[in-house]
């Protein structure tokens, strides 16, 4: 009997595995896995002053090639739980969709990779190569416990992944209207800028950071940072908090500061970014006579996997169950490719992401049914090639 991936996917979503909660979803999946033959190996990670995260690397076959999966169990969390239709951790059945906190995003694809799977050793037998499964509980959070530990504990043995495809909701408004090849990168800079406190009324004695600031904020708003390439729209700076906190209308403040984000392509390197946003703080912070200071955090470079042979068999097969062509496409938010993509090619195809984060999330059950019968046409290929 064939493994059901709406059966699957209900019992990942009855686990409430908030981040950096597991809840029971990795043992459900171990134990899928397990029946079909997979190798299967925990790998709690933490460090100090971070929670613990346990993971799930999961391999069938010893030799290469070796193709994986990639996902993460851990969920955001529900929101009001009275604004739901439907309880966020039942996985209720309703009206055609799957209910639930990780429906979409991405317990419902994590079932189809099984599911798949299952398929594929029913048809084809076993792999000529081997395929493999890396599950992460932490990349909806610091993403610090999760993929990049697991990939180094795989480099220290040794392991190598050749291809990966991740699934995380890449679909905008239908199932095949778009994969991943690439994503942009995020940069997050606070501004601060440290004046002198004093009176409205007696300017001289004061010094006011917050024309600095302004001044700051204007020369790096002001500046087109690209118009984009073939695969990637333009970057983006925006301003996207102003901290001042000054309760008193006749009082210079002392301090004021400012946090922005980047999301940059790869025609930019978040080093060269860094260095950017600080001649601009520095400059502007010797003129006025004030101290000036940014500090950041990021999450690397931008990164694209070319078009050729894989891509192409996650578009192909897309085509075969579906009769449309996915587009290429670099656009949204992070994942956890940026991280693989140092270890090996990696896109990114899954379910429809409308609803993920939101309350109410679902997903089509035919959704779930097709994205299955796509990642079994690409082990297919993948391993016919």
């Amino acid at each position: 009997m064939a493994l059901d991936p709406v059966a699957l996917a209900q019992a990942l979503i009855r686990c409430p595995s908030v981040t950096p909660a597991d809840a029971g979803a990795l043992d459900t999946l171990q134990r899928a896995l397990e029946d079909l033959g997979f190798t299967c190996h925990r790998l709690p990670f933490s460090e100090d002053g971070t929670a613990d995260v346990d993971n799930l690397y999961a391999r069938l076959g010893t030799v290469a090639p070796n193709f994986c999966f990639a996902g993460h169990t851990d969920v955001v969390p529900v929101g009001a739980v009275d604004d739901w239709q439907a309880d966020p951790f039942a996985g209720a059945l309703r009206d055609g969709y799957i209910w639930g906190r990780g429906a979409a995003d991405m317990k419902g694809s994590i079932a189809c990779f099984v599911a798949a799977v299952d398929i594929f050793l029913k048809s084809e037998g076993a792999p000529k190569g081997s395929i493999s499964l890396l599950i992460t509980g932490d990349e909806e959070g610091p993403a610090i416990n999760g993929t990049p530990k697991m990939l180094g504990w795989l480099a220290d043995r040794g392991e190598v992944l050749d291809h990966c495809l991740v699934g995380e909701p890449t679909n905008r408004e239908t199932l095949g209207d778009m994969m991943k090849i690439g994503r942009r990168a995020s940069l997050n800079a606070r501004i601060a800028v440290e004046g002198t406190q004093g009176h409205v009324a007696y300017p001289d004695r004061s010094n006011n950071p917050v024309p600095v600031l302004l001044e700051i904020l204007a020369t790096l708003t002001a500046c087109e940072l690209d118009d984009g390439t073939e695969h990637f729209q333009p970057s983006n700076l925006e301003v996207t908090d102003l901290e001042v906190g000054n309760p008193a209308a006749n009082v210079i403040p002392a301090k004021a500061a400012a946090r922005l984000n980047i999301r940059f392509n790869n025609l930019h390197k978040a080093a060269d970014l860094r260095e950017w946003i600080e001649s601009v703080v520095q400059e502007a912070g010797t003129a006025a006579d004030v101290v000036a200071a940014a500090t950041f955090m990021g999450h690397g470079d931008a990164f694209i996997t070319a078009p050729g042979p894989f891509t192409e068999i996650v578009a192909s097969s897309i085509d075969a169950i579906l009769g449309q062509r996915p587009e290429l496409s670099t656009s949204g938010g992070t994942s956890d490719a940026r991280f693989i993509k140092d270890h090996c090619p990696v896109a990114e195809f899954g379910l429809v992401g409308k609803t993920m984060h939101q309350v109410d999330e679902r997903v089509p059950v035919v959704d779930i049914k097709a994205l299955t019968q796509i990642y079994a046409e690409v082990l297919k290929q993948y391993f016919a090639a």
